[in-house]
C-alpha cells in the first residue's frame, strides 16, 4: 500500500516538472527562459524545430513547438538573438515533422 502511494506521488511530481514545448516569443532577453539563435545549417543546431498549429502535438523536448499568444500559458519564454555566442540554444527550423528533435 505504501509502495502504491509513493509511485503515484512520483508520477504526479514528474508530470508537473516536465517541460512541454508551448513557446512564447518575448521582446526582452531578461524575461526569457531560453535565448535562441536560429541556424542556417542543420548540422550546427542543438535542436531541430517544427512549428505546429496544434497544441496537443507539442511534447517535451520533441522539437515540435506550438506558439502561444499568452505568456502565462507558455512553458518556454524565448528571445531570439542575432549572435550565436549569446545563445543558450541553437535551433534549425524544418518543414518536416519527422526531422524534429534534440540532437
Amino acid at each position: 500500500m505504501k509502495y502504491t502511494y509513493c509511485t503515484i506521488l512520483i508520477l504526479l511530481f514528474g508530470a508537473f516538472t516536465v517541460n512541454a514545448q508551448k513557446v512564447y516569443k518575448t521582446s526582452f532577453k531578461s524575461e526569457a527562459d531560453k535565448i535562441i539563435f536560429v541556424s542556417e545549417f542543420k548540422s550546427e543546431a542543438d535542436m531541430i524545430v517544427f512549428d505546429t498549429k496544434f497544441k496537443s502535438e507539442a511534447k517535451p523536448y520533441s522539437g515540435i513547438w506550438f506558439w502561444t499568444t499568452f505568456k502565462s500559458e507558455a512553458d518556454w519564454k524565448v528571445f531570439f538573438t542575432k549572435f550565436k555566442s549569446e545563445a543558450t540554444l541553437k535551433v534549425y527550423f524544418t518543414k518536416f515533422k519527422s526531422e524534429a528533435g534534440m540532437k
